[in-house]
């Protein structure tokens, strides 16, 4: 049994996922914590590592699990290839993956960190810069900006906000 890469179509990771498991394959799909706006608020949200990407194990031998219901699997795009060989993944690497995944289960990523340049899109202040302070505990971002050379602190919509180039 050798791990191997499957490519699905776009944002069916999970699709593919579920539904190539409910035909009895073994399958990964590593996810990252990470912290996305969602209707304007600030929400904590399970995303592919890898997109479009998730990996299969599969043996060769003819009491194996045949290998051609994948390509028509619902989510699924194609078992990546180089010529005519299937991509093989090292075990190694799966199991790193999956110890890093669980680190990264611990603290979401997140969309704004404290110091971040900043620049407010909307609203009475709309066009000016700021600097990300933090979210209070109503999902609210509080942010610095310079008002007469003194530094005023605000609570805006996190989606009223975009990083500063």
């Amino acid at each position: 049994m050798r791990w191997y890469l499957v490519h699905t179509k776009p944002r069916q990771e999970r699709i593919a996922l579920e539904h190539l498991e409910q035909q009895d394959y073994e399958c990964y799909l590593p996810l990252i914590h990470t912290e996305k706006l969602r209707r304007r608020k600030l929400a904590v949200v399970d995303e592919p590592l890898f997109s479009r990407y998730l990996f299969i194990r599969l043996g060769q031998d003819d009491k194996d699990k045949s290998w051609s219901p994948i390509r028509s699997t619902v989510g699924v795009s194609r078992l990546v290839r180089f010529g005519e060989r299937p991509a093989q993944v090292d075990d190694r690497l799966i199991e790193a993956l999956k110890s890093r995944e669980e680190s990264f289960q611990c603290e979401p990523e997140r969309l704004f960190n404290p110091g971040d340049p900043v620049r407010i899109t909307e609203g009475l202040f709309s066009g000016l810069d700021a600097i990300y302070h933090m979210t209070d505990g109503e999902q609210r971002a509080l942010v610095l900006i310079q008002i007469l050379s003194k530094p005023v602190c605000l609570q805006l919509d996190p989606g009223s906000l975009h990083r500063a180039e």
